[in-house]
């Protein structure tokens, strides 16, 4: 393995973990004590870790988001693992399903890959709404409140209109994916919208890029052993232990 391969192996790992001990790393990457240690000065040096005693932690492992980007500003970022994701999330719906489609820029993706026009869907996105329709699909939107900028429609009439439906099949957003946090957003409404879908979902896949691992926003929607992950990547052995996880790539 590369140096610069190996380092960005310890950096993901790093940041899912939260913090990782030399030992731990040693065994992961099999490689030697002395070159684990000379990669953390490293990586120390350059600010994508904190070297510690005996090991590391993660810079975002004292960081819990409380913003997010506008749908404008996250549509261009991850274009190609947002692709692949919702290329792959978009086979799995049958004619008799009852969809959700979260408020996303990913789950918007979805859409574009959606070829089933014998299921029934539902959404809280405006924009999303929009494109099923133009695509001739069965759609439902629900009625509450609009956060500007992700054009997502959230709020009390939100969560009573989404309470009185059961989805076969949920595909959702998330800011971050955490094992000890669970999925994580940082708006209290949306995630009180999101929780209430996941409770009324049969199925619920999360779609996230590997990017959104190791992040945690300040309220949690969802534990992780209760949805299905779709993401370009596979995680570390910790999350594959505590639910389902399809990397496409």
């Amino acid at each position: 393995m590369l140096t610069e391969e190996r380092r960005e192996q310890i950096v993901r790992i790093v940041n899912e973990r939260k913090a990782v001990t030399v030992a731990e790393l040693t065994e992961l990457l099999d490689t030697s004590v002395a070159t684990i240690r000379r990669d953390l000065n490293a990586l120390n040096d350059s600010g994508k870790i904190t070297k510690v005693f005996g090991g590391a932690t993660s810079k975002e492992s004292q960081t819990i988001k409380t913003t997010e980007e506008s749908m404008a500003e996250k549509s261009h970022v991850n274009t190609k693992e947002k692709n692949s994701i919702s290329k792959y999330a978009a086979t799995l719906i049958n004619d008799q399903d009852f969809v959700f489609i979260d408020s996303g820029t990913t789950t918007l993706k979805l859409i574009d890959y959606i070829t089933n026009s014998n299921a029934k869907y539902i959404t809280n996105g405006i924009a999303h709404a929009k494109r099923l329709i133009e695509k001739g699909f069965d759609t439902m939107i629900v009625g509450g409140r609009i956060k500007v900028p992700t054009e997502a429609i959230i709020g009390p009439d939100c969560v009573e209109s989404i309470s009185k439906y059961h989805f076969t099949k949920a595909f959702m957003g998330t800011n971050g994916i955490s094992v000890e946090a669970g999925c994580t957003t940082p708006d209290v409404d949306e995630a009180l919208v999101k929780s209430v879908v996941v409770k009324h979902s049969y199925l619920t896949y999360i779609l996230a890029d590997h990017t959104k691992f190791g992040q945690v926003s300040s309220v949690t929607f969802a534990d992780i052993a209760k949805c299905c992950i779709i993401t370009d990547r596979e995680p570390s052995r910790r999350y594959l232990e505590k639910t389902v996880v399809k990397a496409v790539n």
